[in-house]
Parts: structure tokens; C-alpha cells; sequence
């Protein structure tokens, strides 16, 4: 072989292991990315900084929700040597097999990247295990925050934290796979606000997995950024006193600043405590719960739909004063072979029948408005009154979801003529098939929430502001002020005859809710008793004080517990004083109020058989 040719195989030696090296270092560097991971494990370690979430406050000032450190241990597969399984599975509380399948989850994830092995140890329990965790190289510990609660009230108001979904995953690319993610209430409502936005820290660790610094002095580290804090409407106190007075009752209570549309408590029971939720116990007790037959985790005040009962016949005389079929002083008589309705009245006027909650009364005023003789057809005409009755109680809130800064709120049902043709077909109904809707029964339906809207409706005389939660983010100075002022089709001046058929009902020999009468503050009420066909019937009261100047509007709602004025109105009505005044001046009704188990006394009951009535 000439020198020419031992050249040409030496320049051909030279670029096919220069070629080699180059498409060795691309698989490397660019397809499979492993070697670099595990090249910067070997020297340094991502670690999450997570944030702090936001606070949130009552107006007073007290803390509703708090943060207090825990801690998550995490593992890198690759780093993990051979270690007593025993002793570690005492050392952090995981049973064995639960060791050994984590530690496969999680090498099947990624060998080289750090994820959770067990989350959300308190610091009290993560102070024992630290001093050992050298023992167990790949391990190690991960701060972060949880929600504590200092008051432990509120629960459905203020949510809670779970586990994100992968739904969520795939759709936000802010959350990863063991996030946490506010669920239900305020938690969920203001999710973006209070989760703040996390960071990265890289450190270098030795052989023994023990952090020896900052890498390159924190050069590629991001800040971490708290959450906004959260300063509500909500008095703590009362909403305390409110839950008090639920205990051994199904239903709910929502009371609001008629002036501003502020939500002043807002109570479910039963309900639970919020710290069940928190933490390694979380998923244990959310199962418990979910599977109690009292339904703690199910929001009353928002997405229970009951029948109003008498607190509709109300806004039945707004409209018939509105639209003119009835006047001031029409009276119409107690016929009780019309609708059933208690003895010993008589409804000269419309301040007397509300006083009295006459039920003949309602059936005549509302025949009134669905029959006006508009057209010769009586299916037409019904269908001709009723469509304009509806647009009427649309403009009150009803038949729609309420405007308010919670998740998942419920709007109830108005009936309308789509809807009964729908049931009955085209001109197969009349205001004698639907006329139980006169005094709230029937198709119509409402949500707490929306009871303590009408209540703020009448206290205003004719309009309200959505009820909200929130007063400020960030600062308690960030006032929001995006909510809207609406205005219902009946004029103000009406509103004075309801307001002193209202006051009757609390202040006058005769009224329904006598029990609701406050020392020194005039009461504006109104009972109702809702029909429940599985039990006895539900208790309902709306209310607002003082008259002349409201500063409190008011709904409660109390499941399988009779007549209105009994327990609604006696619980709206402390909660009332104790707001008002911060003093109690009934101590024997706050006794009785605070002891009654309606619950136990709902599985004695049992319903008495009742006559079908005849349709009209």
C-alpha cells in the first residue's frame, strides 16, 4: 500500500470516529435526555418552593383560615440504597407494602427526578423524622403550607384543599401532578388569587444526598409570590352563634347588609369541622362524611331548592298591586273550600292578609293575575297572565342562579307557560290545575340564598346588590366594587304596604312570628310553612331590622320541623339581636333554641295521611 493509500484510510479512520462521537454526543445531549438528568442530579437538586396561600379574614379583622407549615417527603430512585424497609416504614407511618409500592410508583415516574413519597406531615411529627432521614439516602424532606382554621367555623363557605385532578393537569399548565387546589367555597372561587405563585431553589448535595449550598449562589432560583389574602364580609362571631343555634337541625341560615349585598353569615347544617379535612387525615374522613346519611359535605344555603311557602305571597301582593288587580284595602274571605288555611281571621286588607298569612287570600289574588280576560280563550288567557306574572318574579332574582362569588349555587325554578305545556300540552292547563303555586307550593322553587335576597328586596323597597363574600383582595383597602345593582318591576312605593304587613306578622296580637320580636328593635317578617311530602313540612322565615333603617335581611330555613314561627323565626331572630346588639336579652328562648334536637325528634315523626284534593 502506497502512502496515498495509507493516507486516504487514515483521513477515513479520523471522520468516522469523529462522526461516531458527534451523533453519540446528539443522542445524548438532544434525543434522550436521562444522562443529562442524571449528570445534574449527581451535583444538584430542583427543589419547589411552594408559595404561602392567602389569608382570609372576617371584618372584624379575625383570622377565618391560616396557614401552618408541613412537610413532604421526597424521593430520587436512583439515589436510594438498599435500607431496612421495617424501620423506615415505622420512622414516617406508611405501612411496608405501601413502601415498596410508592417506591415503584415512583421509579416508574422517573429515576433520576425527585417526587412525593408521603405528603403533609405536620412539623411536630416531621421533627422526629428529620434526625433520621441520613439514614436513608434518595429521601429527603420538601416544606410547604397547610390551611388551618382558627375559629373552625364555616366550613362550606370557605372549601378546602384537595389533590388536583389530572383533568385539571391537562388544562392548566400551572398545576403538576400533587398540587393542591381549592375545592369548594372561597377556596375554589378565588383559587387564582390565594395560590399565590410558586418557585424553584437548586442546591448541591454530596454523595449523602446532605444540601452543601446554593448552586451557582442562587443565580437560576425564582421567587416564590404568597397569595393574596382574602378580607371578607362574614362576622365571625355571628356566624359562630349561627351554627350554634343549627346544631341538631337540617337547613340553613344566610343573613346580608340589605345596603351593600354583603353576606353577613352564612351557615349549612349539619356541618362539619373544617380541620377533618386537612392534612394525612383528609381522605379518610371526606370518605366518612360523604357517607353520612345527614349529608354534612351538602351546601344548604346554596344549593338546597325548597318550596318557598308563605313567604311567596309577598311578592304575589307586589305584583297584583303592580299590575292593579287588587288594591290596598281588597279584601277577599277565609274560604277554606278553595285551600285550606288556619281558623279565626279575616283578611280585610293586604296588610291584614299578610299578617294572618290568609291562604284564600293568595289563591284569589294570584287567580287575579294569571286570569285577566285578555283573550276569550281561557287556556290562552292563563298562558297570557302568566307569561308576564313570570317576567315580574325574574326581576325579583327568582328562577336564576344567584350572582354571588361562590362555586356551583343553584336557581331554583319559576314555572312558566314553556314549562306547562311541556307537563300538561298547549291549552291543556289553567289557573285551576296550577293554582297551589299562589301560596309557594307546586313548580316553584327556591334556594336559601335567595330567600335572604327578598328579605334585602323588601328592606330596600325594591332592589338589592348580588350578595358577595369578599369585600377586598390584597389590602383591605382593594375594595371590589363589581357588583351589580338590581331593580325590581314593581314601584317603591308599594314596598311600604309590605313592610307593614310584615311588621304585623312580628308585632301584632295575630301575627305568625311572634317569637321573632326584639326588645327595642322593630322586626318586619315573614312566615312560612313549606308542604314536604316525605315528612313533616319545613319551617321557613324571612326577615329584616330595624324597619325604618335595615342593616340586617335575613332567610332560615329549617327541614321537617312544622310551622315557621316556631323555630325559623325564633333562630332568625336571635341571630338578629345578637348582631344588632352583641347582647342576648332572651335567655329561656336562646336555651331552648340551642337544645332542640329536631333532628331526632324528624325519625319519631311520621306524616299523617292526607285527602287527595280534587283539582279545580
Amino acid at each position: 500500500m502506497n502512502f496515498d493509500d495509507r493516507r486516504f484510510v487514515l483521513v477515513a479512520a479520523v471522520i468516522f470516529v469523529c462522526v461516531t462521537f458527534i451523533l453519540r454526543l446528539f443522542w445524548l445531549q438532544v434525543v434522550d435526555d436521562s444522562w443529562k438528568a442524571r449528570a445534574a442530579d449527581i451535583s444538584e437538586r430542583k427543589i419547589t418552593v411552594f408559595p404561602s396561600r392567602g389569608l382570609i379574614y372576617d371584618r372584624r379583622g379575625e383570622l377565618l383560615v391560616a396557614n401552618t407549615p408541613v412537610y413532604d417527603i421526597m424521593v430520587v430512585p436512583r439515589e436510594v440504597q438498599p435500607f431496612d424497609t421495617a424501620a423506615f416504614s415505622a420512622l414516617v407511618g406508611v405501612p411496608v407494602e405501601a413502601v415498596r409500592e410508592r417506591l415503584t410508583a415512583a421509579t416508574r415516574y422517573s429515576r433520576f427526578k425527585p417526587s412525593e413519597f408521603e405528603k403533609q406531615i405536620t412539623a411536630d411529627q416531621y421533627a422526629a423524622i428529620a434526625p433520621h432521614l441520613h439514614k436513608y439516602p434518595g429521601f429527603f424532606g420538601q416544606s410547604r403550607t397547610l390551611r388551618t382554621y382558627p375559629l373552625r367555623i364555616a366550613p362550606h363557605l370557605l372549601g378546602y384543599l384537595g389533590e388536583v385532578d389530572a383533568r385539571k393537569v391537562a388544562q392548566d399548565p400551572y398545576y403538576k401532578a400533587g398540587d393542591v387546589i381549592g375545592v369548594g367555597g372561597l377556596e375554589q372561587f378565588y383559587e387564582r388569587e390565594l395560590r399565590g405563585r410558586r418557585g424553584v431553589k437548586y442546591v448541591v448535595v454530596d454523595v449523602h444526598n446532605n444540601i452543601q449550598g446554593a448552586f451557582h449562589d442562587g443565580q437560576y432560583d425564582t421567587l416564590a409570590y404568597e397569595g393574596k389574602n382574602l378580607y371578607t364580609s362574614i362576622d365571625g362571631r355571628m356566624q359562630a352563634y349561627g351554627e350554634r343555634l343549627m346544631q341538631h337541625k337540617k337547613g340553613s341560615i344566610v343573613a346580608l347588609d340589605p345596603r351593600t349585598g354583603e353576606i353577613l353569615c352564612l351557615v349549612s347544617s349539619p356541618s362539619y369541622d373544617p380541620e377533618l379535612l386537612v392534612g394525612r387525615v383528609r381522605n379518610t374522613n371526606y370518605v366518612q362524611l360523604q357517607r353520612d346519611s345527614l349529608k354534612p359535605l351538602f351546601d344548604r344555603a346554596l344549593q338546597a331548592q325548597y318550596p318557598p311557602g308563605s313567604i311567596f305571597k309577598i311578592v304575589q301582593s307586589l305584583i297584583a298591586l303592580q299590575q292593579g288587580v287588587i288594591q290596598p284595602n281588597t279584601g277577599f274571605p277565609c274560604n277554606q273550600s278553595l285551600v285550606g288555611c288556619h281558623p279565626g281571621h279575616h283578611a280585610g286588607d293586604i296588610m291584614q292578609a299578610i299578617q294572618y298569612s290568609c291562604n284564600p287570600y293568595f289563591y284569589q289574588v294570584f287567580k287575579r293575575l294569571v286570569e285577566q280576560d285578555k283573550d276569550p280563550n281561557r287556556f290562552k288567557d292563563a298562558a297570557l297572565g302568566l307569561d308576564v306574572w313570570h317576567d315580574y318574579m325574574m326581576s325579583f332574582g327568582l328562577g336564576q342562579r344567584p350572582a354571588v362569588d361562590l362555586p356551583n349555587p343553584k336557581g331554583g325554578s319559576v314555572p312558566s307557560v314553556k314549562l306547562y305545556d311541556r307537563i300538561y300540552g298547549k291549552e291543556g292547563w289553567a289557573f285551576s290545575t296550577i293554582y297551589s303555586v299562589s301560596i309557594g307550593q307546586g313548580e316553584v322553587m327556591v334556594v336559601p340564598m335567595q330567600m335572604a335576597m327578598l328579605s334585602a328586596i323588601f328592606a330596600n323597597k325594591g332592589w338589592y346588590i348580588d350578595p358577595h363574600v369578599v369585600r377586598a383582595v390584597g389590602r383591605p383597602d382593594s375594595v371590589l366594587t363589581n357588583w351589580q345593582r338590581h331593580t325590581t318591576k314593581v314601584d317603591p312605593h308599594w314596598y311600604d304596604l309590605i313592610q307593614e304587613g310584615m311588621r304585623r306578622v312580628v308585632e301584632e296580637p295575630g301575627g305568625t312570628a311572634r317569637q321573632a320580636r326584639i326588645p327595642g328593635i322593630t322586626v318586619c317578617g315573614k312566615t312560612g310553612t313549606a308542604e314536604n311530602p316525605h315528612g313533616q313540612d319545613h319551617a321557613v322565615f324571612v326577615a329584616f331590622a330595624p324597619k325604618d333603617d335595615p342593616k340586617i335581611a335575613i332567610a332560615v330555613y329549617v327541614e321537617n320541623s312544622g310551622f315557621g314561627g316556631t323555630w325559623a323565626a325564633p333562630i332568625a331572630s336571635l341571630l338578629m339581636e345578637q348582631y344588632l346588639t352583641d347582647s342576648i336579652s332572651r335567655p329561656d328562648l336562646e336555651q331552648k333554641m340551642l337544645e332542640a334536637d329536631l333532628i331526632a325528634k324528624e325519625k319519631t315523626y311520621r306524616k299523617p295521611i292526607k285527602k287527595p284534593r280534587r283539582r279545580r
